[in-house]
C-alpha cells in the first residue's frame, strides 16, 4: 500500500482527534480540514490547510455546503494504479487525499432527546456520508477512519510501517463506513417513516430498518445442532442483559442469554428490593424484601426449590456476601445483578463455572422502544409491554372489596404475572410468589399446576390471571386452593358469571381493564 501522504479531517465529534493530528502531522502526513475541526487542529498549534483554501471554494449556506467539490471527491476516487484517473487528475490539478476522518452530524442523538422537525432536517449530514463512500468505495487507495477508538491503533500500524496501513486494515475501515451509514440512513428513514404529514408521529414506518453489532459468537443455539451469535442494539441508555459484562464463569449459552433477559427484566418492576430464579424463561419464584437480597432470594427460590435448581437468578440491588453464600449453597448456571460487592465475588469464585452478569447501576431511563419477534419471512413488531397499575387503577367487582394486605399482594402478584408465559397464573402473598403456573393450553391447568406447585400451601394466597378467566372454573380452582382475592383483566362474555362464583366462595375481585398475554 502507498505511503499516506495527504489527511482530510472533518468530525462532528472531536474527541481525540488532536492527538491523532498531531501523530499524523509528525509523520509528514498533510492536513487538510473544515470550518471547526480546522479551528481547533489549528489552535492546537499543529499545521492545517482549510478545505476553502485547497478547493478555492468557500464553505457556505450555513456550512451545507463545503466538501463537494471534484478536488475533494477526485481525490478520493481516483484510482492510482488507472492511467486514465491518473491524467483526469493531473489534467484538472487533483490531488490524491489518502485519508479521511470522518464522523457524522447526530441525528440519531438529536433525535433521541427530542426536536422539531426543523432541527431534525438540519442534523442529516450530506457531505460526511459522501465522502465516507466515495473513500470507502476505493479502499484500495484510501483510508477512511470513522471511529476514535482506531486512531491510537492506526498511528501505531503507521508508525511501525513507515507511513502505509495494510490492505487488511483498509477493508476493515471500510466495511465500518458502510455499517455505519446504513445505519445512520435507516435512523433517518425510520424517523421519516413516523412522521405522517409531519405531524402527528406514528409508530410503525412504512419501511423499517433495523441495526445491531455482533456481541459474540455463541456455542450455539437453542440445541448443539443450531449456530447462533448475540447481537444488541448499538445504544441502549436502559440497564439490561444486552449492556451488561461477564465477570466469570463459562460461557453464554443462548438459553442464558434469554433466561437472563427474563430475570432481569421482572426484577426492574420493582422499586423495592427484589430478587427472581427464572427457568426457561419463566420466574419460578419472585420475592421482595424490606431488608436485603439475600432474604429476597430466599424467598423467591423457596416457591419453587425443585424448579429453581440450575436456574438464573437475578436481582435489583447490589448482591452482597450474604446473598452470595445463599446463592453458592445450590447449582446455578448465572446470575445478574447490578453490582457484586468484593465479598460476594470472592465467594463466586468458587464456582468458577458459575456465569455472573454486571449490569449498569439504575439510574433515572425511560423504557421504550419495540419488542420485535420472528416468525419466517418476516417480523412482528409491537410496543413493549410496560403497562403498569396503581391501586386507583382497580375496579373492585365483588361484594367483599379486598383487605390491605391484600391488596399489596394483588398488585405484586400482577407485576410478576406480566413475565410468565401464557396462559399464566400467579398465587402470591405481598411479598413472594408461592405458586406460578404457565405456559398451558388451558387456564384451569394453568390454575392446577400453580397449586402444584405451591410448596408452602396457598391459603390465604392471592391469584392473578394474565388475561379473563372465561368459565367460572377459572374461580373455583382457586377458591378450592385457599386463595381470599383475585386479579385479572376482566371483559369475558362470562364476568358476571365468574363475579357470582367469587361471591359465592367469599372472594374479593378486581378488574384491571388490562391483559398481559406473554407468547
Amino acid at each position: 500500500m502507498a505511503v499516506i501522504k495527504r489527511a482530510l479531517i472533518s468530525l462532528s465529534d472531536k474527541k481525540g482527534i488532536i492527538d491523532f493530528a498531531k501523530g499524523l502531522s509528525e509523520l509528514g502526513v498533510e492536513i487538510l480540514s473544515t470550518g471547526g475541526t480546522a479551528k481547533l487542529i489549528r489552535e492546537n498549534g499543529i499545521k492545517v490547510t482549510d478545505v476553502s483554501d485547497y478547493t478555492g471554494f468557500p464553505e457556505m449556506m450555513d456550512g451545507r455546503l463545503k466538501t463537494l467539490h471534484p478536488k475533494i471527491h477526485g481525490g478520493l476516487l481516483g484510482m492510482r494504479d488507472n492511467p486514465e484517473h491518473v491524467k483526469d487528475m493531473e489534467e484538472h490539478g487533483i490531488k490524491p487525499i489518502d485519508m479521511v476522518v470522518v464522523n457524522l452530524y447526530p441525528f440519531e442523538a438529536t433525535i433521541s432527546k427530542g426536536c422539531t422537525f426543523e432541527e431534525a432536517i438540519e442534523n442529516i449530514d450530506i457531505g460526511g456520508p459522501t465522502m465516507l463512500r466515495s473513500a470507502a468505495k476505493n479502499h484500495k487507495d484510501v483510508a477512511v477512519v470513522t471511529d476514535p477508538d482506531d486512531y491510537h491503533v492506526i498511528l501505531d500500524e503507521l508508525k511501525k510501517s513507515g507511513g502505509h496501513l495494510s490492505s487488511d486494515t483498509h477493508f476493515r475501515l471500510a466495511k465500518k463506513v458502510f455499517e455505519l451509514t446504513a445505519r445512520y440512513d435507516g435512523a433517518i428513514s425510520n424517523y421519516l417513516g413516523r412522521l405522517e404529514e409531519r405531524r402527528p408521529e406514528k409508530k410503525f414506518p412504512e419501511t423499517l430498518t433495523l441495526q445491531y453489532k455482533k456481541a459474540q459468537d455463541l456455542r450455539y443455539g437453542e440445541n448443539p445442532h443450531q449456530g447462533a451469535a448475540f447481537y444488541v442494539e448499538r445504544e441502549s441508555g436502559e440497564p439490561c442483559v444486552s449492556n451488561s459484562r461477564q465477570l466469570q464463569g463459562k460461557e453464554l449459552s443462548f438459553n442464558n442469554i434469554l433466561d437472563l433477559d427474563a430475570a432481569f427484566e421482572t426484577v426492574k418492576e420493582f422499586p423495592e428490593i427484589a430478587a427472581v430464579v427464572i427457568k426457561h424463561t419463566n420466574p419460578c419464584g419472585v420475592a421482595i424484601s424490606g431488608s436485603n437480597p439475600a432474604d429476597a432470594y430466599r424467598k423467591a427460590r423457596a416457591g419453587d426449590p425443585v424448579s429453581s435448581f440450575g436456574g438464573v437468578a437475578g436481582f435489583n440491588r447490589i448482591v452482597d456476601e450474604e446473598t452470595a453464600q445463599e446463592v453458592t449453597s445450590t447449582f446455578m448456571e448465572a446470575v445478574i445483578a447490578p453490582g457484586f460487592s468484593p465479598e460476594a465475588l470472592e465467594i463466586f469464585k468458587g464456582s468458577k463455572n458459575l456465569r455472573l452478569l454486571q449490569a449498569p447501576i439504575f439510574t433515572k431511563y425511560h423504557p421504550g422502544g419495540m419488542d420485535i419477534k420472528k416468525v419466517v419471512g418476516g417480523i412482528l413488531v409491537q410496543d413493549r409491554d410496560l403497562g403498569s397499575l396503581e391501586e386507583k387503577d382497580l375496579k373492585v367487582v365483588t361484594r367483599r372489596k379486598p383487605t390491605d394486605e391484600e391488596l399489596k399482594a394483588l398488585l405484586f402478584a400482577w407485576k410478576v404475572c406480566k413475565h410468565v408465559k401464557s396462559n399464566a397464573i400467579v398465587y402470591a402473598f405481598e411479598d413472594r410468589t408461592v405458586g406460578i403456573g404457565a405456559g398451558q393450553m388451558s387456564r384451569v391447568d394453568s390454575s392446577k399446576i400453580a397449586a402444584i406447585k405451591a410448596h408452602s400451601g396457598l391459603k390465604g394466597s392471592v391469584v392473578a390471571s394474565d388475561a379473563f378467566f372465561p368459565f367460572r372454573d377459572g374461580v373455583d380452582t382457586a377458591a378450592e386452593a385457599g386463595a381470599t382475592a383475585i386479579i385479572q383483566p376482566g371483559g369475558s362474555i362470562r364476568d358476571n358469571e365468574v363475579i357470582e362464583a367469587a361471591n359465592e366462595h367469599g372472594l374479593a375481585m378486581v378488574f384491571t381493564g388490562m391483559r398481559h398475554f406473554r407468547h
